[in-house]
């Protein structure tokens, strides 16, 4: 037997020691773990606290639920303001010269001189080429000369005749001698009057070697150069003369805008037209309509009209191409907004005013017209209130806005 093992007779206690010493053991280490967890949560949430007032007093609007609900949104904005509405039969033109005339001779003959230089602006009477004037001026001679001879032989005729009536009186001569000298009076006096219009022929083909202008206008380029015999049958001629002051617009306008244009011509009468260059930006001439066609075109459905422009700075050219604006009416003391601020759903138009308070607010409105970039408004604003025109995707009714004013385009006024 173990000489260690107890002599009383009872259990040995020291096991159950040790296990009670454990046991106490781990109640100890639970608790720290328990009051560790639990200062770690308390600071946390005292962390927290802290980071969010320390937000909240840097960002005071932080607590103001409707911005975050409706941040600011920026928008350009325009007045409606009052003011009268051309409105125009827009259409494609092409510039042609008032008249065109080809400068031929009117005489055979040699180019002596060119007066003019390519391009120059000539006026009517000026003098543009010489042809060789000495065939016409020895023709003038030689018609002057036999005029003089009949002339003479005239007086000597009726001279003649006054004799012979003298002597009929006297019964010296039969009546035959006399009747034959009325007749010979009467023949000179034809010779006389051919001559004079062999000189006066003469004379005008001295004056048609002098070729003149006969029009105000642009010279094209010379066609035929000095030296060369030049025919009053040739074709080509010697230079083309465009009409440049005034000059015209060809355009047409569809057969449905004609009712429009019969009674803008009772209400108005003599109708503006304007030309714009090719983008509709920059207006290059004003003038009038002078006339239009006396039919439609079957083929396209089109009307021909013509108008006249000064064209006093050479803005227009023949053949050029403009876009043309005819005024056929114009409402007047209307409210006017850009286009650009129109909305439109399935209850109509609309447009977003922006009210004193930065907020927006959805309008119904009334069309009465629209031209270009503006738009008249029958009903739903007055001149002054101000709409918004750029940044529409992003508004809603209350929608709070930063606004930048925009320019309203111009109305204009009728001439």
């Amino acid at each position: 037997m173990d000489s260690g093992a107890p002599t009383t007779g009872k259990p040995n206690a020291a096991p159950f020691m040790q296990d009670n010493e454990v046991t106490s053991w781990l109640d100890k280490v639970s608790q720290r773990w328990r009051l560790g967890l639990i200062v770690l949560v308390l600071g946390v949430l005292v962390l927290y606290f802290l980071i969010a007032h320390n937000r909240g007093a840097q960002d005071p609007a932080a607590d103001a639920s409707p911005a975050i609900a409706h941040p600011v949104v920026p928008v350009a904005a325009a007045p409606a303001k009052l003011g009268n509405l051309n409105q125009y039969i827009s259409a494609i033109g092409s510039v042609a010269a008032y008249n065109t005339v080809t400068v031929k001779s009117r005489v055979d003959g040699q180019l002596d001189k060119v007066n003019f230089i390519e391009g120059q602006i000539v006026k009517s009477g000026d003098l543009l080429a010489q042809i060789d004037p000495r065939p016409y001026q020895v023709q003038l001679l030689q018609a002057e000369g036999t005029l003089a001879k009949d002339e003479a032989s005239l007086r000597n005729a009726k001279t003649l005749l006054a004799r012979d009536k003298v002597l009929y009186e006297q019964q010296i001569i039969a009546r035959q001698d006399l009747d034959n000298q009325v007749a010979s009076v009467g023949n000179f006096a034809g010779m006389i009057e051919s001559d004079q219009g062999a000189v006066a022929n003469a004379k005008l083909q001295l004056t048609y070697s002098r070729i003149v202008s006969p029009l105000s206008g642009r010279v094209g380029l010379r066609l035929v150069d000095p030296g060369n015999i030049v025919h009053a049958t040739d074709a080509t001629g010697l230079a083309v003369i465009t009409q440049l002051q005034p000059i015209a617009v060809l355009f047409s306008i569809p057969e449905d805008d004609l009712p429009r244009l019969q009674n803008a011509l009772k209400t108005i009468g003599q109708l503006p037209v304007e030309a714009y260059d090719r983008e509709l930006k920059h207006q290059l001439a004003t003038g009038t309509l002078l006339t239009t066609d006396n039919q439609i075109d079957q083929a396209t459905g089109t009307i021909r009209l013509k108008a006249a422009f000064p064209n006093e700075d050479h803005s227009l050219f023949p053949n050029q191409f403009v876009n043309t604006k005819l005024l056929v009416n114009t409402i007047r003391n209307t409210t006017l907004i850009p286009a650009s601020a129109l909305q439109r759903s399935q209850q109509g138009s609309f447009v977003y005013v922006v009210k004193p308070d930065h907020t927006v607010e959805m309008r119904s409105v009334k069309i009465a017209a629209t031209q270009g970039e503006l738009v008249a408004i029958d009903t739903g604003l007055k001149p002054g209130d101000l709409v918004a025109v750029d940044g529409l995707d992003k508004l809603q009714q209350g929608t709070r806005v930063n606004v930048q004013m925009a320019a309203i385009p111009p109305a204009g006024n009728t001439p």
